[in-house]
């Protein structure tokens, strides 16, 4: 190496010395090859203790039993509907219901569209428009529903103004009403009711809408649509218990 000004020898840099690794008392601590060897070893019985740790705690959250509160699957859904309060002004569905379902080791899932047909409504000379109702059920067997089942119902008119939603109780143990009015005229344009029930990790949902642009059709009073979903959602939640 170059010598430094003022003809004083550049002196070499030491290289710190590793700490030494911990020892019971009276013990004395391992040098060289063996000391680095009982260091990794230490250093890797930690990390082992970590990830078994973590594994327990991610197994465990497997392992939790399911809170479906009696629900049942079915793979014919229409078969427990309850939509009495709508025959009284639809009469039966009027076309065949669209069925579908879905099983699997973390959720069971089905669903059931049915076609409402237009009846006279009483003393008026009109008819009500068509309508669709549609339902579906989610059994969770793996995660609990609850935050997501929250953050969807109780935010569903952030991005849509026209969407009125109410939380409402007597169903489950959160249930939320969500009504479309935009287009709604005293009877004419367009209008959806929809009711979201989550009971346990069982998660429902019944909705209904409608058009009526003719000039002989109209629409029911959207609070008379609320109310009977209220009644057939709880008729339909009863027939899908097994207690």
């Amino acid at each position: 190496m170059p010598a430094l000004p003022g003809n004083i020898p550049a002196q070499p840099q030491s290289r710190p010395e590793p700490s030494p690794v911990p020892t019971r008392p009276g013990q004395a601590a391992p040098t060289g090859a063996a000391g680095r060897a009982v260091l990794w070893a230490t250093l890797g019985a930690v990390v082992a203790s970590a990830l078994w740790a973590g594994g327990v705690f991610v197994l465990g959250t497997d392992d939790t039993e399911a809170d479906l509160r009696g629900y049942e699957s079915t793979t014919d859904l229409c078969s427990s509907i309850d939509y009495s309060s709508f025959k009284k002004v639809y009469g039966e569905a009027s076309l065949e219901p669209g069925v579908t379902s879905l099983k699997h080791e973390a959720l069971d899932q089905a669903s059931c569209d049915l076609g409402l047909r237009s009846t006279r409504v009483p003393s008026w000379d009109f008819s009500y428009a068509r309508a669709d109702l549609s339902v579906q059920m989610d059994l969770h067997k793996r995660t609990d529903p609850g935050p997501e089942f929250t953050a969807v119902w109780s935010k569903y008119h952030q991005d849509n103004d026209s969407y009125k939603v109410k939380k409402i109780t007597g169903l489950g143990d959160e249930a939320y009403l969500v009504t479309d009015d935009y287009l709604y005229d005293g009877g004419a344009g367009a209008g959806k009711v929809i009711i979201a029930v989550r009971d346990g990790w069982m998660t429902y949902r019944m909705n209904w809408d409608s058009s009526a642009y003719s000039a002989n059709t109209v629409l029911p009073e959207l609070d008379d649509v609320a109310k009977w979903l209220k009644t057939d959602a709880k008729a339909t939640l009863e027939n899908l218990r097994s207690d």
